[in-house]
């Protein structure tokens, strides 16, 4: 794909992609792996050493290792050069987040960091902002942290009952409320806090120094996981913020909010990867140093099934998020050549525009980890349940992934919103083709043509995927017009739906492109892609399904059970054979090296 042109968000439904447009790991140039191997030597000398100590929650020690990080240039990697950063791509932020994510806790307090604790000021901030604080946070210098969350505001973040009041004289925004979950709280020098003016609908954000009078940190929370990062609640008592502090312009906080939790969203998918592939790497290795039986554990079929579904789902995960990544990239790019808005709100404006794809990749690669933290606890048997392994720390760390960045309920939600408003706004002719589907109904088949090859065989089937997915898309909006967003289970269905669609399309799409780089070790990524699609037909046909018949009746439930039925027909897989090759590779390995 040139450039110059972008896919749309959730325009994948309706298009047929090349493989030859997307972008895959294994294109990763030299500058990036070193940028990737300098995060991996930084968790190995300064995290790994110290994890016990981390968890005991010391606030010092977490804050040395901060700014250690700051030190050596980790925080500035998504930040332009003008302002001390490196200026990286997207995709190179992302592949720094994915390394960074295998280092527990400290992950969490770095990505909160360098993400949502300094990106809404180097987004949204004036020059003056830029300088004064993005370019020490860039550093270390300053640690960030970021203040939505309230008593009685989660999900929905607009409620908030903070307030800020214009002084008599005009320079000061007096402060008052409360916020809560409030990660890096312990130690962060600034705060990006949202609040309502006066009597305004909608929230404001300003730049709040945690030494200015009246703020009050609370204690640390005592947590499931995550429990070296500092979470805590923060007061506010008749603050006196500057108001130069606030952050772009009045009422646009709520705007501000949602744009970065699309990138808290999309960062937090690259995480999960690092974290999935150290539990991999942690359980495979003591599958090959653990016997019973008088063998070894990685012998036996169960285990070895394990390991290759955490391997396939690790990997289709990866292949959606870089994919995505050079999306934005390219974006960017687009903006930035039309002088329609300056880096900083051209970056947040690309990864905003990407709402669909973001929200899904927080919630299937959420799932994915939460899948792999609790097969590599099974696979550690009793040592597993034992806080002497990094795999017990890991099971009870993943779990707050599901909550953080928005709940993967309401995120569900916003797949197929999202992606119904964006075709109903014009971005692509969804509800045409979907139309045009439904009046075919009597004919539709699975188009397989004699003669097809691999590879089109598999992007036939992910056509057929796109298919159902309009087809109840169709029936559901048909059924319920406006009334569609009570109907929270349907949407649900569909997310899913939509969901499997995007990330099997872009498994076929690496494996294809791939396939002349791997040789010999060609059919172990075939193996991958063919259990995966043989997999998610089936969950497209079992959500379909639900979908229609929770659809009140109508004259074409038969048909359309029939035609999904048709379209989501796949050619048997010997699941048990290739799920045994995929793990006979890792066991070799005794490493993820996918």
């Amino acid at each position: 794909m040139d450039k110059k042109e972008y896919l749309k968000s959730g325009e994948f439904l309706v298009r047929e992609v090349q493989a030859n447009e997307v972008f895959v790991p294994e294109e990763y140039d030299e500058e990036q792996q070193m940028i990737a191997q300098t995060c991996k030597d930084f968790l190995e000398a300064e995290v790994y050493p110290h994890l016990d100590q981390l968890d005991k929650g010391d606030r010092e020690l977490m804050k040395e290792i901060l700014k250690k990080s700051g030190e050596l240039g980790l925080m500035g990697i998504s930040i332009p050069e003008e302002y001390g950063g490196f200026g990286q791509s997207f995709v190179t932020q992302m592949l720094a987040a994915e390394y960074i994510g295998a280092g527990y806790s400290f992950s969490v307090a770095f990505m909160a960091h360098c993400g949502i604790g300094t990106l809404p000021i180097m987004y949204y901030g004036d020059d003056k902002q830029r300088e004064k604080y993005v370019t020490r946070l860039a550093t270390g210098e300053l640690l960030g942290a970021y203040c939505l969350t309230e008593p009685g505001a989660g999900s929905d973040a607009n409620s908030g009952k903070s307030t800020a009041t214009l002084s008599e004289d005009g320079k000061h925004y007096i402060l008052n409320g409360q916020k809560m979950w409030i990660t890096n709280a312990g130690f962060c020098d600034t705060q990006v806090v949202f609040a309502k003016v006066d009597n305004d609908r909608i929230l404001s954000a300003f730049i709040v120094d945690s030494d200015m009078e009246g703020v009050v940190i609370g204690p640390d929370e005592h947590k499931m996981g995550i429990k070296g990062s500092s979470t805590a609640q923060i007061y506010y008592n008749d603050v006196k913020v500057p108001v130069e502090n606030m952050i772009g312009k009045r009422g646009e906080g709520f705007r501000i909010a949602l744009s970065i939790l699309h990138m808290g969203r999309m960062k937090l998918g690259a995480n999960v990867i690092g974290a999935a592939k150290m539990a991999i790497n942690d359980s495979v290795k003591y599958a090959n140093e653990r016997k019973q039986f008088n063998s070894l554990i990685s012998n036996f079929g169960a285990i070895q099934q394990k390991l290759a579904e955490m391997v396939i789902r690790t990997f289709a995960h990866e292949s959606a998020i870089y994919r995505v990544s050079k999306d934005i990239d390219n974006l960017m790019d687009k903006l930035k050549e039309k002088s329609e808005c300056d880096e900083g709100r051209a970056a947040i404006e690309a990864i905003s525009h990407y709402a669909v794809e973001d929200a899904i990749l927080k919630v299937y690669g959420s799932e994915v980890l939460d899948y792999v933290a609790d097969e590599a606890v099974q696979i550690h048997g009793g040592m597993g349940y034992s806080a002497e392994m990094n795999v017990e720390r890991g099971y009870r760390d993943s779990r707050i992934n599901r909550i953080f960045e928005g709940t993967n309920e309401i995120n569900r939600l916003l797949i197929t919103e999202t992606a119904i408003k964006r075709a109903q706004k014009g971005d692509y002719d969804l509800m045409g083709m979907a139309d045009k589907l439904y009046q075919q109904l009597d004919g539709i088949t699975d188009e397989k043509k004699a003669g097809e090859t691999y590879h089109q065989e598999k992007m036939r089937i992910v056509k057929n995927m796109k298919k159902c997915a309009m087809l109840v898309i169709h029936r559901a909006s048909n059924a319920f017009g406006r009334k569609l967003v009570r109907e929270q289970e349907i949407l649900n269905n569909m997310a899913d739906i939509i969901t499997e669609i995007y990330i099997s399309e872009s498994l076929a799409l690496r494996t294809e492109k791939t396939e002349p780089l791997r040789g010999e070790e060609e059919g172990v990524y075939r193996d991958i892609l063919d259990v995966y699609l043989y997999d998610a037909a089936s969950k497209v046909r079992k959500m379909a399904m639900d979908a229609v018949y929770s659809i009140p009746d109508g004259d074409d439930a038969d048909k359309m059970v029939k035609a999904l039925n048709t379209l989501t027909q796949v050619r048997g897989v010997n699941v048990k054979d290739a799920r045994r090759r995929i793990a006979a590779k890792i066991i070799e390995d005794n490493i993820y090296k996918f």
